[in-house]
Parts: structure tokens; sequence; C-alpha cells
């Protein structure tokens, strides 16, 4: 009799993902199952992982690349050479979703030179119900969909796609465990991500985030630590801890313990440089502060989303936080931590956002003066409170405020970028530039992109460069005496 494997067809529910229990989070440690018969079928069969959207899709590319190593895959030099592509995607923007699906497109003609080719499509977008049912209609050279919490069922995703020759759909919709022990292929050899918690329970009215990466669930210090120990012994130079909104880390463990304690505990390791992202505004501690300020590897940047600077706005998006208290927690980082970068994120065009509730932004961003910021023009995503507001602010007017706002930003991007004109700055080396091959690249302490004449050799290192001429988005210089 023929195996049934309707079972594996699981399709994602909203509704299930935004529900929160008290109950503690699963760590499993349990080692990746692999079927047998698998590792014949991946022998000598090559792999290609693409990833589209932020630093946590990035890590979890690594934990995909480590399971197909792991079965027995190598990594192809396209993907014209591929046996299996995973197309690892982002639902935080309509243009994202956009992206991906013109992908999608231009890949299905490898179907018709390798007709056993697997396309598998996985990430936030697939959480969503009308992502999954708008591929399984429009594209049918999609062989495997999964989503963000169960990456590590790979192994028998792949194996039932292979052996059932029928799509594969596995989307759960659920709080959430955290896995330990995944194998991952790093993909730089100077940095490294590193998570300590996932998910998110904000539940911010225009993101799609909660829902499809689940409840906010931290990672216990202890394996933070011993990660960022082995990171250390194999020489790398810096390290992002990551999460939705690290602020929050260790509230669900009840623990004698918060961010502000594993960045010094991290700090002490030795890491020349520790970074981290996202922090949300509310639930920003002064011991996360003043820890940047004792600690010179704790490097001084902070991405601070803002997203409005009207507090009608922030209220519609239940961001939890006033102007005021925006402002007062801003003021605090600034005058703590010597010569920190402020980074934020904007939405523009909310649904029912007036003029004056723009020009409140306008007025707020021009007056603190931020080293930069990502602009978007909102897009509603479906299963979101905000995408069922009604959304009447003209397209064309968006875009003329989206353009006044940049205006803005790089006025004060540029201005906090010519303080450093004459400047020493340690910069750490991470290649060539991208448009000259005889320049090299890499970041300062602030985060800010340097670019410089200086010796390859320095690749990997940390270096002081004088700085020699601002643009509004990088710096020129130097480098200083072979340091």
């Amino acid at each position: 009799m023929a195996k049934d494997y309707s079972k594996y067809f699981l399709k994602p529910s909203l509704k299930d993902a935004a529900r929160r229990t008290k109950s503690a989070t699963p760590i499993i440690r349990s080692s990746l199952v692999i079927p047998e018969a698998l590792q014949d079928i991946a022998r000598d069969k090559k792999y290609w992982v693409e990833t589209f959207g932020c630093q946590a899709n990035v890590r979890d590319s690594e934990t995909l690349c480590g399971i197909l190593e792991m079965i027995g895959y190598t990594l192809a030099d396209s993907t014209d050479n591929a046996d299996i592509i995973i197309l690892n995607t982002c639902a935080v923007r309509e243009n994202a979703e956009e992206h991906v699906f013109g992908v999608i497109g231009g890949l299905k003609k490898l179907k018709t030179t390798n007709p056993d080719i697997l396309f598998a499509i996985c990430g936030c977008m697939i959480q969503e119900e009308k992502m999954v049912s708008t591929i399984l209609e429009k594209y049918p050279a999609v062989d495997i969909l999964f989503g963000t919490h169960n990456i590590q069922n790979l192994p028998t995703i792949i194996y039932n796609a292979y052996m059932s020759k029928e799509r594969v759909v596995e989307v759960y919709s659920k709080e959430g465990e955290i896995y330990e022990n995944l194998p991952c292929v790093r993909t730089d050899s100077i940095k490294a991500w590193v998570n300590i918690m996932y998910g998110c329970d904000k539940f911010c009215t225009y993101c799609i985030v909660p829902y499809t990466r689940g409840k906010e669930r931290s990672r216990l210090m202890e394996d933070i630590l011993d990660e960022v120990r082995e990171l250390k012994e194999k020489g790398y130079m810096e390290i992002t801890l990551l999460g939705q909104n690290v602020n929050a880390y260790g509230k669900d463990l009840h623990a004698d313990y918060d961010f502000g304690s594993l960045l010094i505990e991290v700090a002490k390791i030795g890491i020349p440089r520790v970074r981290f992202m996202t922090s949300h505004p509310w639930n920003f501690s002064s011991t996360m502060i003043q820890s940047m300020h004792d600690y010179p590897n704790i490097m001084p940047y902070v991405h601070l989303p803002l997203q409005s600077g009207d507090d009608t706005i922030l209220k519609k998006m239940c961001r939890r936080y006033t102007v005021d208290e925006y402002k007062k927690l801003y003021k605090e980082i600034r005058d703590t931590i010597p010569g920190v970068a402020i980074t934020t994120d904007i939405i523009v065009g909310f649904p029912q956002e007036t003029l004056e509730q723009f020009e409140n932004t306008l007025s707020l961003v021009d007056e603190l003066g931020f080293d930069s910021a990502f602009t978007f023009i909102y897009s509603p995503r479906t299963g979101t409170p905000a995408a069922k507001m009604l959304d009447d602010v003209p397209i064309e007017v968006k875009k003329e405020h989206f353009n006044r706002l940049l205006e803005v930003i790089s006025k004060h991007a540029l201005a906090r970028n010519s303080a450093y004109l004459g400047q020493t700055v340690k910069v750490l080396v991470e290649g060539k530039s991208k448009k000259n091959s005889d320049i090299l690249s890499g970041y300062s302490e602030s985060n800010k992109v340097v670019n410089f004449t200086g010796d390859a050799n320095m690749i990997g290192k940390i270096v002081e460069v004088k700085i020699t001429r601002a643009k509004s988005w990088t710096l020129d210089g130097e480098q200083v005496n072979g340091k």
C-alpha cells in the first residue's frame, strides 16, 4: 500500500499564530534526524540558498546551509547547477514579497532543463495564509513550502518531497520552541550573528512579525555565552546579538538576569566588538546604556526605531511610548555614550495620517538629527489590525512626504558624518570595496561605512583610518601609519 503523504500538507493560520500562553518555552537539544536513504539521494548533489530580509533570516539561512551539508549536499556555484534551491523569505514589506515572486518566476525555467530539481520556499512569507495560497495556485514549479518554526525538520521535509513526488507543505503556526545544537555554515569569517531570543509579543498594529516568528522566547544565558566563546576561539572579531526586540531578553525566563546583564557578560568574554539589534524604545533600560559606556568593546551604536513623531499615530501603531518618552531615552543615550551613533526606522503614510501628524514627525526628526534612518511608505500586511484601518492617504501624498523626510534625514546624516572630518577612527576591515578593488571598506565603531586606501593584508583586522571626506552615507579616509 502506498504511503499517505497528506499529513505533510499543513498550511499556516494567522489566528493560531497570534495566540500567547504563559507556558515555558521548550528547549530542545536532541540531534538532527536525517533519514538514512536521504544521504544516498543527496550524494553528489548541490544546494543553493538565497536570503531575503533581516539579519534573523541571514542567521536562519546559515542553519539551513548547515543542515544541507550535514545531509550530504555541497554548495553550488549558482542556481544553474543546483539540485535544490531554497528561498528564505521576508514578509515585513510588500516590496520584499514582490521581489520573491519575481525570483520564483525567473527560476521556474530551471525545471525544464532539470525536472528533478527541488524548489523550496521558507521563512516569514510562508507563515502567511494568503502567500501560501498564492504560491500553490500560481507557481506550480515550487515543490516545498515550510515556515520559520520547522527548519529543524528540513531533512524529513526534503525526504518526503523526493519520495512522494508531491508538493510538501509544512507550516506550523505556534508560539515556538528553542532548538540548540543545530549545525550552521557561517557566511562570514570576521563577523557573526548570535541569536539571543526569537519572536515578538509587542503586536504593533502594522507588523506581521509576531505572527510569523512566534512569541518572545529567550535562549539561556549559558548557551549564548558558550556560542560567543566558541566564536572568539575561532578568531571572530565582531558579533551581533540578535532578537526582534533584544530589550525583552530574559523576561520570559523569570531569571535573575536581563539584556543589560547579558551584554556585560558577553563583553567580558573579550570579543573585540559586540553589537546588538534591534531595540524597541520600550524596555530600553539604563543598565543597557551604562554597560555601553563602561565596556569599550560594546560598540557605540544603537538602532532605535521611532516609526512616527506623532503621539496619536504612535498610539494607533501600539508602540507603547510617547514622543516625550522617546526624546528622553534618546537624550540619555546621547549624553551617556561618547561618540554614539543612533539610527531609526520611520513609516510614512500610516492609515489616516494627516499633514499635521506628518509634520510632527518631520519636526522631531529635524530636532533629534539621527545619523541615518530607514524610511518606508506604509504597506498593509494582511492579518494585522492596521490592514483593517481606512487607508485614506493617497499614494502621491505618501511619496511626497517620503521625499521630504528623506531630505531632512540626508541633511543630518551628512552633518553627523562631517563631524568625523580630520578624526582618526578604528575600522574593522571587511574587504575590498564593491565599486573599486583598490579601495578597502569596513565599519567604524559607530557603524559608519568607511572606504579607504590601505593594505589588503589588513582585511579581518581593526585599523586606524583618518577621515578625509564625508558623505551622507559613507566616509572616505586613509590608513594611518600602517596601523
